[in-house]
């Protein structure tokens, strides 16, 4: 696919054509470099499956050794990988590939974006009953993930993994300041409220000698959303986003959010002014003795400590909920899909699901419950000790706007900045994030 504009069909404007308008004119933003590569899927070599996804480095690695494991169960087939920029790049890309029928047979996307895609034409719903035929079915997956994959009653996406927001923890620090159990798991109820929660990281600190509890947000994009709404969600309050707006939400609970996390890094018992990487450093380092954040640093710290502790994000306001997204495969829209070629695919993404075993030695878990029913993967640790963390996952608002790499994240999290770093009042900083949120909703929806 070169910067030609993507076809529009018949005269006449509709939200889904002026979506591919508007994203192809975007992407020429993006140069041509990002631009090549991008054939019809369709006239590839009938035994390959061509997939796009954002796996590099060490996880791409392991989407590798995933393939080769896959093969006995796909015999005849060969996986095409196609390794694109994480972000804005890749969804541009995938969404002009997909309004004009020219996307790969399959391509990976984060679960949190599904709103902005299925409802605007982009994605062809998945047939159920042929992943039957090769053993995948939705009793297989979590229902707070399954749940996320629908659109009017047809599944748009079939979840990888899921990978949530957790603490990991130095367990000798840990077991010092009485806050693990015999098995030598985190003792969740130690931290149960925000006072006990503020209580644990003083001892931390002084088990440790240094500080307690790191958490990376300055400048940061993502991470003062992905605390605030999973803690939010705690909270039971309610977050109705309606096309058009208002939001209805609950301001005195976001503001109780807010004090807690403003109070978590206010610079007396753990980090104050931390962007992402010193973060991961004071925690790496051991200048802390836990840190909160995504279970895809697991490689990083184990390179550290290799007896590295994890636990699912603890349940502070009352109600059990972990923030999360969840890597998952969908289906790029093809105006005329050729029916051996869908079932190849969906065979294909069958076998890389059964292979999870390796995709989580990576720290994500695995979203096809049989893996993490066996006994090797309830033998992984740390990874076993927060796999519960799925079953009460909460993802980004099922709205176009919001999900991962978004400007919403980004927005949320400018405000959380300032009432965590610059002082603005919790209560100031709820109203503030309600403007911002009931900005994007009075943007029209181009599904």
């Amino acid at each position: 696919m070169t910067g030609t504009p993507v076809p529009v069909g018949p005269a006449g404007p509709s939200r889904r054509r002026l979506l591919g308008a508007a994203l192809a004119s975007g992407a020429a933003l993006l140069g041509a470099g990002a631009l090549s590569g991008c054939g019809s899927a369709q006239a590839a070599d009938a035994s390959t499956v061509r997939l796009w996804d954002l796996f590099s480095g060490a996880d791409g690695g392991l989407l590798n050794d995933m393939v080769d494991a896959a093969r006995p169960d796909m015999p005849g087939t060969r996986i095409e990988r196609t390794v694109l920029e994480w972000g804005t790049p890749y969804y541009t890309k995938l969404a002009m590939a997909s309004a004009g029928g020219r996307g790969p047979d399959v391509a990976v996307a984060h679960l949190s974006r599904l709103a902005g895609y299925a409802p605007s034409g982009l994605l062809d719903p998945w047939d159920e009953d042929l992943l039957a035929e090769y053993g995948v079915r939705r009793d297989d997956f979590s229902e707070a993930v399954w749940s996320r994959t629908q659109y009017r009653r047809r599944t748009y996406a079939i979840p990888l993994d899921t990978h949530p927001f957790i603490v990991f923890f130095h367990p000798e620090p840990a077991a010092k300041a009485g806050l693990l159990k015999p098995d030598g798991t985190l003792d969740a109820e130690a931290f149960a409220s925000p006072d006990s929660f503020l209580a644990a990281g003083r001892e931390l600190a002084k088990a440790s000698g240094k500080q307690g509890v790191a958490f990376g947000y300055v400048n940061d994009t993502a991470q003062g959303w992905r605390l605030f709404y999973g803690l939010y969600r705690q909270t039971g309050g309610v977050f109705e986003v309606p096309e058009g707006g208002p939001a209805e939400v609950d301001e005195d609970r976001m503001a109780e959010v807010i004090a807690f996390m403003a109070k978590l890094v206010d610079g007396r018992t753990n980090p104050r002014r931390l962007d992402y990487a010193a973060a991961i450093a004071a925690f790496s380092n051991r200048q802390t003795a836990m840190i909160l954040s995504g279970e895809w640093e697991l490689g990083t710290f184990r390179g550290a400590d290799a007896k590295v502790g994890a636990a699912p994000f603890p349940t502070v306001f009352g109600t059990p909920a972990v923030y999360a997204d969840a890597h998952s495969f969908v289906l790029p829209h093809h105006p005329d899909p050729d029916a051996e070629r869908r079932r190849r695919t969906h065979r294909a993404v069958a076998a890389l699901l059964k292979a999870g075993q390796i995709w989580a030695t990576a720290g994500h878990i695995p979203s096809y419950g049989p893996v993490t029913r066996t006994a090797d993967y309830a033998a992984l640790r740390p990874q076993a000790h927060y796999a519960s963390a799925q079953d009460h996952v909460v993802l980004d608002p099922a709205v176009w706007f919001a999900g991962a790499g978004s400007d919403f994240q980004n927005a949320m999290s400018q405000v959380l900045q300032q009432a965590l770093l610059d002082g603005l009042r919790p209560d100031r900083a709820a109203r503030a994030m309600v403007r911002r949120l009931n900005s994007f909703l009075a943007k029209p929806s181009p599904a």
